[in-house]
């Protein structure tokens, strides 16, 4: 029978520190992220501030970070932070910052944009310019208000119809006869039904005399799914048009906009910051923190004084503990840059093919082969690699970008599926338009380049870089 007893046990248990918790958020917050996540700091804790300039320093380059002459090393002061240490409490990015100022200073928010006008914004706007009576701007708003983001109209005009006030007395017709005039408004098409309708309003609003408008209104109204199929055969028999007049139709409707609402309902831009910079010197590549990423942080020596001469009493207490927060969001904030910049020369020693050569020179990397190199867990290499963005002579890359997973090749060694994927954009580049390449033509090209890929995987890459099938790829001529 089990009775209840009380038993003494010793054991040891990780246990994850306030100030190690604080170092991993910093170390996954995207750039901007980390600016809020900054700003908020600055708010909550009177001990830290920022440095716009400062007189004592020249214009050699950043100052580094000093530890009392009776530390034994760097590190154990970091993880000690004695309060009454007498090393520099000033975080530094690795490169000059300059603020905003009134002469056009980089102002680190200034990308920041509420969002813009709405379609149905830009709609009412051109309503209320529209002399029209009481009874057709209601009937206007209506038809607007059923109008989505990208420029079609959601509901059937006898839905709309049936929603409006009954004592208006209102004919369909009449609902018809608004709709066609807001079909007329900027951007032209918007209120279309479906496809074939917007783009016949679009051309129906150009000139007369434009070579191949009556070919292209003809194909909008009747023939749009042989268009969409690439039938271009079946298209000619069908239009009785020659080639060269069936092509510059065909070119008029293309430059046509399928989604005329969506040049007025954009997204809000999402602004990149690249965390680091790539750049060629003396024949090797060299990697280095953008200094504006973060600006230059310090604690406040007059506040830090007062807390070493003060009492033991509960308003110094407070003090001591914000002075202290604020040296290790400092120490937080170092490491997360260390980290950032150890990653980010892995991946450039890895990736010097792609620097020198461009995609297709592309070797595979996992996340495990950056781990093990600079002995670390493989999910800080994730985090390191979430959001951040390298600036090179290439463009701005996601961290990520650079990892792939590998395909075997005919010598028994392993080419990158990113290199994969270029070289398969570039064959259908250089296709002839009038007979492009199919999947299983792609992957007899690449075989005889020494790439084992089977046909559906080469399906899957043209699909992942939204390239159409072949058939769909056809030109005339």
């Amino acid at each position: 029978m089990l009775k209840p007893s009380i038993n003494l046990r010793l054991g040891q248990q990780l246990t994850m520190t306030p100030q190690l918790q604080q170092a991993i958020k910093l170390l996954q917050l995207s750039t901007l992220e980390l600016q809020v996540e900054i700003q908020q700091t600055f708010e909550n804790n009177p001990m830290l501030e920022q440095v716009e300039g400062d007189p004592d320093q020249n214009d050699d380059g950043p100052q580094e970070l000093e530890y009392p002459e009776d530390s034994t090393s760097g590190q154990e002061a970091a993880d000690e932070l004695p309060i009454d240490t007498s090393w520099d409490d000033i975080y530094e990015p690795s490169g000059p910052y300059s603020g905003p100022s009134e002469d056009g200073g980089r102002d680190l928010f200034e990308n920041q944009s509420g969002a813009g006008e709405t379609l149905q914004e830009h709609l009412v706007w051109q309503l209320r310019l529209t002399p029209m009576s009481e009874i057709d701007q209601a009937i206007a708003l209506a038809v607007i208000d059923a109008i989505d983001e990208d420029g079609y109209l959601t509901e059937p005009l006898e839905a709309i119809h049936a929603n409006l006030t009954p004592e208006l007395d209102i004919e369909l017709d009449e609902v018809q006869a608004v709709l066609h005039r807001i079909q007329r408004f900027d951007p032209v098409g918007s209120g279309a039904r479906d496809l074939a309708e917007c783009l016949s309003i679009q051309l129906q609003q150009m000139p007369r005399d434009t070579p191949g408008l009556d070919a292209a209104k003809t194909i909008c109204d009747r023939h749009l799914d042989l268009l969409a199929n690439r039938n271009l055969k079946q298209l000619m028999r069908q239009t009785k048009l020659d080639e060269a007049q069936l092509s510059q139709a065909i070119g008029l409707v293309q430059a046509l906009n399928p989604r005329p609402g969506a040049q007025i309902s954009e997204a809000v831009s999402e602004y990149i910051v690249p965390d680091v910079t790539v750049y060629k010197s003396q024949g090797s590549w060299r990697v280095e923190l953008n200094p504006e990423t973060t600006p230059k942080l310090r604690i406040n020596p007059m506040y830090a004084g007062l807390v070493k001469r003060a009492d033991h009493s509960q308003d110094n207490t407070y003090m001591r503990n914000q002075l202290q927060e604020a040296r290790w969001f400092i120490k937080s904030l170092l490491s997360r840059n260390e980290t950032l910049l150890k990653v980010a020369t892995a991946i450039v020693g890895h990736q010097r093919g792609f620097l020198d050569y461009g995609e297709e020179a592309m070797k595979p990397l996992v996340l495990r082969d950056i781990a093990e190199q600079l002995e670390m867990h493989e999910s800080t290499i994730s985090r390191v690699t979430t959001h951040k963005y390298m600036h090179t002579p290439r463009g701005i890359y996601e961290f990520k970008y650079f990892f792939s997973s590998h395909v075997g090749t005919t010598d028994g060694g392993v080419c990158s599926a990113t290199a994969i994927r270029a070289m398969i954009k570039h064959l259908i580049a250089e296709e002839n338009r009038a007979k492009p390449l199919s999947d299983s033509k792609i992957a007899s090209l690449l075989e005889t380049k020494g790439i084992n890929v089977a046909r559906r995987t080469v399906a899957k890459y043209r699909e992942a870089m939204d390239i159409a099938p072949s058939n769909e790829r056809k030109r005339l001529g």
